[in-house]
């Protein structure tokens, strides 16, 4: 929006030029963001705590969280609120990459905003059903998964239309250009052709997978917000070199034309996300909730798509990998056991894994801190990726 002004006003006033570097509108994005969150957050809790919204903490988890039920939850709505206004301030709002990221962010928050109702109403921690929610998760992942198999192909929507009519017509046999192939890091030239079917059924196993990766997660103050925010400032950068013909050629990455401006959303991102984190550091004054989770999750998988950095998002985002195994495994052995022996046993103490660390005696600040040091260390690996190969 202020991007269209500027262009407008340049002929007149010439520093206002300035608005065309994508770098400079996305360091205003995360300033933007930031403050909004930094101001609107604690209007937002008091309306929440009207709204009497409070957390209903699992009566199965370490006894130390039963004192944060009725703290207010949904808080993610907080941070959609300040993405959503510094994206449509600071970016290019003809930029069809930006579009579907935003859409699917808030698809996903949808979803997640009626499971944490259902849990506020009823007082229920498990709220939606999972066959429900993971419809709703299934049907947006769909949606983006078929658009982005050809808008990251073709340069505009008229050559996305041509590509997939001729995909129609091929019989749904047509193979893709190689910057739609699976990306391998630290190697210059290996990469694996995905054909359309391969590319639709990786883009939804990495946006749905990567949403509910940070739901559960999100279980300590602070736990999920950071990784977020360092996933994806990384992802952001990212996303700049592959817009740029010149860095991606330097680079032996995929030139993607316009994805240089997700660099805007993801600036937004982590300025809401450290505004988040303000009133979400032990103790929390307000949770995220699915409304934020699900969210976030969604968008690191749909920037990763874009930038065809899914292997590497796997390699930063380890913590939200390792927390889902834990889940899986657990969830796995215990049934396993239970149909061998008749007594279900578990691997870990308890799922998700922070829980596990819980109960052997760390502290939750020890727990949430050393899983940030954790994904720094994850995250500036996975930018070596840019260089190592």
């Amino acid at each position: 929006m202020l991007l269209w002004l500027a262009q407008y006003l340049q002929e007149y006033i010439g520093p206002m030029r300035i608005f065309n570097f994508i770098t400079f509108r996305a360091v205003f994005a995360t300033l933007t963001a930031l403050a909004i969150g930094l101001f609107a957050g604690p209007a937002v809790i008091r309306m929440l705590m009207r709204l009497k919204v409070g957390q209903a903490v699992r009566t199965d988890g370490p006894q130390t969280h039963l004192i944060k039920s009725g703290t207010p939850t949904m808080g993610g709505a907080l941070i959609l609120l300040a993405i959503g206004i510094a994206t449509l301030l600071w970016t290019d709002l003809t930029n069809r990459f930006v579009w579907v990221v935003l859409i699917v962010t808030l698809g996903f928050g949808a979803v997640g905003w009626v499971d944490d109702y259902r849990k506020v109403v009823y007082k229920d921690p498990k709220g939606m059903s999972s066959k429900e929610k993971y419809f709703w998760q299934s049907l947006i992942g769909l949606f983006a998964a078929i658009y982005l198999a050809f808008s990251v192909s073709a340069p505009t929507n008229s050559q996305f239309i041509e590509l997939f009519v001729a995909w129609v017509q091929s019989g749904f046999s047509m193979d893709l250009p190689p910057k739609a192939d699976l990306i391998v890091p630290f190697f210059k030239t290996i990469s694996y052709p995905l054909g359309v079917w391969g590319f639709i059924a990786l883009t939804y196993f990495v946006i749905v997978g990567t949403s509910n990766a940070v739901n559960l997660t999100d279980g300590l103050d602070g736990l999920a917000i950071m990784p977020t925010v360092m996933v994806g400032t990384a992802l952001g950068l990212f996303a700049y070199l592959s817009g740029s013909a010149i860095y991606s050629q330097y680079l032996f990455i995929p030139h993607i034309k316009g994805a240089g401006e997700l660099i805007i959303f993801c600036g937004a991102m982590a300025g809401a996300g450290l505004a988040f984190l303000w009133f979400n550091a032990h103790p929390a004054q307000v949770f995220m909730g699915d409304v934020g989770a699900l969210a976030l999750g969604g968008a690191l998988g749909t920037i990763a798509v874009i930038v065809r950095q899914e292997i590497v998002l796997f390699i930063m985002g380890g913590i939200f990998v390792v927390e889902t195994l834990s889940v899986m495994l657990q969830v796995s052995y215990f049934k396993y056991t239970k149909m061998r022996t008749g007594t279900g046993k578990r691997i870990l103490l308890m799922a998700p894994l922070h829980h596990h660390f819980e109960q052997k005696g760390w502290k939750e600040t020890q727990v949430v801190v050393r899983f940030w040091i954790i994904t720094m260390i994850l995250v500036l690996f996975g930018l070596s990726t840019l260089k190592l190969r």
